[in-house]
């Protein structure tokens, strides 16, 4: 079966005129192509750069190389030869499904969700993908966009779940699920569950979240948070609606208004959203108290990978997890986004450079795009 991914990743290439043959590239011709980032030609090659030791496709939206410091490539293993590891921007392998190890990660991604509870180390994984533990890793984090223990977590979470939802017993569940010990998944709890174990099975019953609606760019923003960081930010046209969402998403939660003046803490969080949404801070990183599965934690963690002022296809994300096909479910994780900024959603778009969905508006999401792009060519 692994020989057959190969062969189906690397097939005989055809002679594309111009760019390429079947065993040879034309230097001169790619380097125009990496300079006008021709995503047509993404698949068809790959560049490297030997000064920064990464390898792209010919549409990364990283700054440009010297021409001295690149080689071009008819395929990655070629590129992986010569030391090079794929560039964590545009992600070459995942992007284009051209990782040979695609189909035997898919295979060790079903096997870790089957066999979640058990002890699994990466040497041990590695062992059964027939791969050394770092080429295991590499391949796995490059199409599943995580390290298979963040994905074995992910899984457990998962499993840790749906058995408090059917009411099981918090200690028999969080160690049926596969957690060696309780400290392990209340030391998770804030960045992966959203809530400790007992505030989960009880529907965020008990749990405080404060509230505050302000005008942004956009218009009004509400920002809830927990003592972990932000679960919820949502913008509309009126403070009730806002509310309700609010309440709808954590019924079973304690509501109250933020008082003034603002903690320190929360004040930063609004600045830093404040300056985002008005082009001055492109890079946001606050933290989150939010609920996932590890489908959603995975497409989230990706959107939060794609550039500023970029976008990319519902379609491409999923490839981007190693998930090609499942366009759809990634549409469903965009709408199921409770941060709205936070984890940028807005940058997908449909294949056909329609807009698509947005959970609070098609005016508000061009405004979003627009407003990165003005601002990425500003600073540049």
């Amino acid at each position: 079966m692994l020989n057959e991914a190969i062969a189906m990743n690397h097939p005989v290439r055809p002679n594309i005129p111009g760019v390429m043959s079947s065993d040879m590239l034309n230097d001169e011709l790619c380097w125009e192509a990496v300079k006008r980032r021709d995503a047509s030609e993404d698949g068809r090659f790959f560049y490297g750069v030997m000064s920064t030791g990464v390898y792209c496709r010919p549409s990364c939206a990283a700054r440009l190389p010297l021409r001295k410091n690149v080689r071009f490539y008819a395929d990655a293993k070629l590129a992986e030869t010569d030391g090079l590891r794929p560039c964590l921007r545009c992600r070459p392998l995942a992007t284009v499904n051209a990782d040979p190890n695609k189909s035997l990660v898919e295979q060790m991604c079903a096997f870790i969700e089957r066999n979640s509870a058990e002890d699994l180390r990466l040497s041990d994984l590695a062992r059964k993908a027939g791969l050394s533990p770092f080429h295991f890793q590499r391949s796995f984090k490059a199409i599943a966009g995580v390290t298979p223990k963040q994905y074995l977590e992910a899984c457990r979470l998962k499993k840790l779940k749906t058995q408090l939802r059917a009411g099981s017993r918090i200690t028999e569940a969080i160690f049926d699920a596969g957690f060696g010990s309780m400290s392990r998944v209340y030391e998770k709890a804030g960045t992966r569950l959203g809530m400790t174990p007992a505030e989960y099975r009880r529907g965020a019953k008990d749990l405080t979240i404060t509230h505050v609606t302000v005008e942004s760019p956009l218009g009004l923003m509400m920002i809830g948070a927990t003592n972990r960081g932000i679960c919820f930010i949502q913008l509309g046209d009126s403070e009730a609606d806002l509310l309700g969402s609010l309440r709808k998403e954590y019924s079973g939660a304690k509501l109250e208004i933020m008082p003034k003046p603002y903690p320190p803490q929360f004040r930063l969080w609004l600045d830093a959203l404040n300056r985002h949404l008005s082009g001055q801070q492109p890079q946001l990183d606050l933290p989150v108290d939010i609920r996932a599965t590890a489908f959603q934690m995975r497409v989230w963690r990706y959107l939060q990978s794609i550039p500023y002022g970029e976008v990319q296809s519902y379609s491409e994300v999923a490839a981007g997890i190693g998930a090609a096909g499942a366009a759809r479910a990634v549409a469903r994780a965009c709408a199921s986004n409770t941060v709205a900024i936070v984890i940028p959603c807005h940058r997908v778009i449909r294949g056909t450079g329609e807009l698509g969905g947005y959970r609070w508006g098609l005016v508000r999401k061009r405004a979003l795009i627009d407003r990165e792009r003005e601002s990425r060519g500003t600073a540049r």
